[in-house]
């Protein structure tokens, strides 16, 4: 029971935060943000937690990867198959199907700092 408090609050958390940020920059969210942003926080979890000796800059990486991974799943099916257009990055260099570029994967790399350390917080609380 005490895992289940934990993750939930963890995905209610990431589901916030994100759709918080993503007002913060672009004026609106979409439901499937918050979504998004909930799931990507528990893997984010998941992986500090599993990944807690190696060095920051190699959970980031990871949880990078995590994060672009997930926006290009969503994406692919929330924007191309479903075609609700919650967001393109048609317009950016080197973009992958528009889901997806470079750029973002890099901010996606400095949020992570921010969310291994709500994680680790969360994780000692909850011991």
């Amino acid at each position: 029971m005490k895992k289940i408090c934990e993750y939930g609050l963890v995905f209610g958390i990431g589901a916030a935060l994100y759709s918080l940020i993503e007002v913060a920059f672009r004026g609106f969210t979409h439901w499937t943000m918050s979504i998004t942003g909930g799931a990507a926080l528990v893997c984010i979890h998941f992986t500090n937690l599993k990944m807690k000796a190696r060095g920051m800059f190699g959970r980031c990486l990871a949880c990078c990867g995590i994060i672009t991974a997930l926006e290009f799943i969503v994406g692919c099916v929330v924007n191309i198959k479903l075609g609700m257009n919650v967001w393109s990055y048609a317009e950016r260099k080197f973009n992958v199907l528009g889901q997806i570029c470079p750029l973002f994967s890099f901010f996606w790399l400095l949020l992570s700092v921010p969310a291994l350390m709500i994680c680790t917080f969360i994780r000692k609380r909850m011991k």
